[in-house]
C-alpha cells in the first residue's frame, strides 16, 4: 500500500508505538485501527464527543473542521489536537492516542435475587448428569458399540445424535475409568462424557450482553444457587456508543463484523473463566449458558451480519430462539456446553426484553403494568395478562456520559447527585474530587437547574448576566466556545485542571435521549388508550434505571407525569430472566411464547409519533413538582392516597420473583 507512514504512540506509555502506511485523506481513526492501536470512538466516527482525541507530535495533517474546535476548543486546537475521526493524513506524521479518562471502579449491576427465591420456579435446566456402569461387548460375535452400550445405561432417552467430538472421548474415557463414567445430557442430546462420578458438579451461566455492559453469573444448576458474578463493560463500545454506529462500522466493511465478534466472545470467554475462578469449579463443568441481549448484540455474538437491521424496515435476520455448541459460538474455554440464545421480539426489540418480561412477569399481570429498560437502547413493554405491545427506545449513550463535554460512566470521580438551591451542591462516587459526571448526575443536574429556572421549558441556557438568579448561581452561567454554559464545579475543587460544566449541547444530547424514552411510553400509552394515573405500576429496569432520581426523571420528563409511588426499581430484570431461562427449560419455553405473544410497535411509523416526540422535547415549567402519589378512584376512600412505601410493598408482595 503506497502513501504516508503515520506512528501512533500510546498516551498512557502502556503499549509500543505501532507504525502504519496511509493513504491521503484516509482519517487518523481509520489509520489506527488497522495499525491496531487502540482509540475509542463512542459516537460512530460522527465528530460528536471528544473520545477519540489524538495530538500531532510531528508532521502535518488536514486543518481542523468546525467539529474539531466544537468538541475541543479553540485552546486545543491550536496546541495541536484533533479528533481522530474528523483529521486525515496529508504527509508523514507522529500521533500521541490522548489517554482515555480514568474510570475506576466502574458500577456494574450486579443481580441481587436468586431465581431460586421464586417458587414458582421449577429447577428443569435440561441438563441431566447421569453416573453409569457400562458393559462392554466380550464376543466378536456382539454387533455393538461403546455408544450403543452407554445409550443402552443412560436412564434418559436419547433423541440426537452424538456429536463426533464426544465419539472421540469415549474409548479412552471408558477403559481409563473401568468403565464407570458420567454421561451429560441436554434435553436428550449427549453433550459430555467423563470418568469417573461428577454428578455432583453440574453448573451454567447467564450472560445479559447490553450495549454498554456485559453482565455474567454462575449458578448451581441442581440448587439454583448463584456461586459467582462476574461483569465489565461491553469492549465493543470502542467501535461506537450505540447501536446503529455499530451497524455503521460493520456496514462500512463486512469483515468488521468479526472484530466486534472477537471483542464479545473474548470478553465472555474471559468472565466464564473468571466466574469458575471465583467460585472454585471446574470450567469443564459448564454445560449451559444462556445469553440475552438486544438483537443487534445478538447477532454479532452468533456472527450474524446486523448490516441490515440498520435499514428500513429494521428487521432482524431471525428471530426464533438459537441453541448451539460452545464450540459453534466459539466460546473456546466451554466447548462442549450448550449455548441458548433466547428469541426477539421485532426490529431492536430483543432478548433482553423477552427476559425481562419472564422476571417481572408482566405477561400474568391483572392491572396495567410498564417495564421501561432505560439504557443506550431502552425498551419500553406496556400491558397486562390480556395483551402486551413493546417498542423500542433508542436513547442513545449521552445516559452514559458519551458525547457529554464532560460525561464519564458511573465511576470514581464522576458527579452522581446534584442538588441546586442558592448554589451547586455535587454528591461524587467514592467521595473524591469530581472529574466528570454520569448519566444519573446529569439527570438531576438537568432536572435541578429546570427546577431553578437555569434551563427553560425548551431546554435553552439562560444566557450570562441573569439578575434574577442568586448571586452564586448567576456567576456560573458564562458564554464559551459560542456556547452558553453552566458551571457545576470550579476547577480548584474538581479533581483536574479545569471546571466541570455543562453546555447547550449537553443539554440537547439529554434531551434527544429523555425525548426518545418518554416518546415511547407515552406512545404505547396512547395505542393502550391509558392515562398517566391508569398505570397502575412503572417498573425502570436496567443497570441504568437502578441509580436514577425517579423525581428527577419525571421531573424531566424522561417518564410521563407518574407518581413516584407507582415507580418501582427492579433492577438488572434482564439478567434476571436469563437465568431463570438457564435454570429451567419451562421458562426457556415461555420467552419463545412470549415473543410471539408482544405486539411490536414502531415508533417512527406511527402517526402519531412526530407529535408526541416534539411533546416529550419539553422541560415542564420551573414550578412543576412530581407527584408523590395518586388519589384511589371513587369507591376506595375519598381523599385516600397510597402512600410510596405502602405502594412498593404492594408491588412486591404480588410479584414474587420481580427484580433485583
Amino acid at each position: 500500500m503506497s502513501g504516508f507512514t503515520v506512528t501512533f504512540a500510546s498516551g498512557d506509555g502502556k503499549a509500543k508505538p505501532v507504525t502504519t502506511t496511509a493513504e491521503s485523506g484516509e482519517t487518523l481513526l481509520k489509520a489506527a485501527w488497522r495499525a491496531g492501536a487502540e482509540i475509542e470512538a463512542t459516537c460512530g466516527e460522527r465528530g460528536r464527543c471528544r473520545s477519540c482525541r489524538v495530538k500531532v507530535l510531528k508532521g502535518e495533517v488536514s486543518p481542523p473542521t468546525i467539529m474539531d474546535t466544537v468538541q475541543l476548543g479553540h485552546e486545543e486546537v491550536q496546541e495541536r489536537f484533533r479528533l481522530g475521526c474528523q483529521a486525515r493524513v496529508t504527509g508523514d506524521c507522529s500521533i500521541l492516542i490522548a489517554p482515555p479518562k480514568a474510570e475506576v471502579s466502574h458500577k456494574i449491576l450486579a443481580i441481587r435475587r436468586s431465581p431460586a427465591d421464586d417458587s414458582r420456579l421449577g429447577l428443569d435446566s435440561g441438563v441431566v448428569k447421569s453416573f453409569i456402569k457400562v458393559t462392554l461387548p466380550d464376543d466378536e460375535n456382539h454387533q455393538s458399540s461403546d455408544i450403543e452400550e452407554i445409550v443402552r445405561e443412560l436412564p434418559v432417552t436419547i433423541t440426537a445424535p452424538t456429536p463426533i467430538d464426544i465419539l472421540r472421548k469415549i474409548p479412552r474415557a471408558l477403559r481409563e475409568a473401568d468403565c464407570e463414567v458420567t454421561v451429560t445430557t441436554f434435553n436428550g442430546e449427549i453433550i459430555e462424557i467423563e470418568p469417573g462420578d461428577t454428578t455432583a458438579h453440574k453448573f451454567g451461566m447467564a450472560f445479559d450482553i447490553g450495549t454498554t455492559s456485559i453482565v455474567g453469573s454462575l449458578l448451581d444448576l441442581d440448587s439454583g444457587a448463584e456461586l459467582a458474578s462476574v461483569g465489565g463493560m461491553n469492549p465493543q463500545a470502542a467501535f461506537g456508543g450505540d447501536l446503529m454506529s455499530r451497524i455503521a462500522f460493520v456496514q462500512e466493511e463486512p469483515k468488521r463484523l468479526q472484530t466486534l465478534r472477537a471483542k464479545v466472545l473474548n470478553a465472555v470467554n474471559g468472565f466464564v473463566q473468571e466466574a469458575c475462578e471465583k467460585a472454585g469449579v471446574g470450567i469443564e463443568h459448564v454445560h449451559k449458558i444462556v445469553v440475552v441481549g438486544n438483537s443487534c448484540m445478538h447477532h454479532i455474538f452468533a456472527g450474524i451480519d446486523p448490516t441490515f437491521m440498520g435499514l428500513a424496515p429494521y428487521a432482524p435476520s431471525v428471530r426464533e430462539e438459537l441453541v448451539m455448541s460452545g464450540r459453534d459460538a466459539l466460546l473456546k474455554s466451554v466447548p462442549n456446553a450448550r449455548v441458548c440464545l433466547l428469541p426477539l421480539i421485532a426490529g431492536f426489540v430483543g432478548a433482553d426484553t423477552v427476559a425481562c418480561m419472564l422476571s417481572t412477569r408482566i405477561y400474568e399481570s391483572e392491572t396495567m403494568r410498564c417495564l421501561v429498560d432505560i439504557g443506550t437502547n431502552g425498551e419500553v413493554v406496556m400491558g397486562n395478562k390480556d395483551r402486551l405491545i413493546a417498542c423500542s427506545a433508542p436513547a442513545g449513550p449521552a445516559l452514559e456520559g458519551a458525547q457529554i463535554r464532560h460525561g464519564m460512566r458511573g465511576a470514581l470521580g464522576a458527579i452522581e447527585r446534584v442538588t441546586i438551591d442558592d448554589d451547586v451542591s455535587c454528591q461524587v462516587i467514592g467521595g473524591v474530587p469530581p472529574i466528570g459526571i454520569c448519566g444519573s448526575g446529569l439527570i438531576d443536574a438537568i432536572a435541578a437547574m429546570s427546577g431553578a429556572g437555569i434551563l427553560n421549558e425548551r431546554g435553552l441556557i439562560r444566557a450570562p448576566g441573569a439578575t434574577e438568579l442568586p448571586e452564586k448561581l448567576a456567576g456560573r452561567l458564562r458564554h464559551r466556545d459560542n456556547r452558553d454554559e453552566f458551571v457545576l464545579t470550579w476547577a480548584e475543587d474538581a479533581g483536574k485542571p479545569e471546571d466541570v460544566t455543562l453546555n447547550q449541547s449537553d443539554v440537547r444530547q439529554l434531551q434527544l435521549a429523555k425525548g426518545a424514552i418518554c416518546s415511547g411510553v407515552m406512545l404505547l400509552q396512547k395505542v393502550l388508550g391509558l392515562s398517566n394515573d391508569e398505570v397502575d405500576e412503572l417498573m425502570l429496569c436496567g443497570g441504568f434505571g437502578n441509580y436514577i432520581s425517579t423525581a428527577s426523571a419525571v421531573r424531566i420528563r424522561i417518564l410521563p407525569d407518574i407518581p413516584l409511588d407507582r415507580i418501582t426499581y427492579y433492577g438488572n430484570a434482564a439478567g434476571l430472566g436469563a437465568q431463570m431461562a438457564l435454570l429451567s427449560e419451562t421458562e426457556r419455553a415461555r420467552a419463545n411464547e412470549l415473543a410471539n405473544r408482544v405486539e411490536h410497535v414502531s415508533l417512527a411509523t406511527h402517526p402519531s409519533f412526530q407529535d408526541i416526540f416534539v411533546e416529550a422535547l419539553k422541560f415542564p415549567a420551573a414550578g412543576f413538582v412530581p407527584r408523590e402519589t395518586r388519589v384511589i378512584a371513587k369507591g376506595k376512600g375519598k381523599g385516600e392516597a397510597r402512600t410510596a412505601k405502602g405502594r412498593k410493598r404492594k408491588a412486591r408482595d404480588a410479584t414474587v420473583s420481580e427484580g433485583t
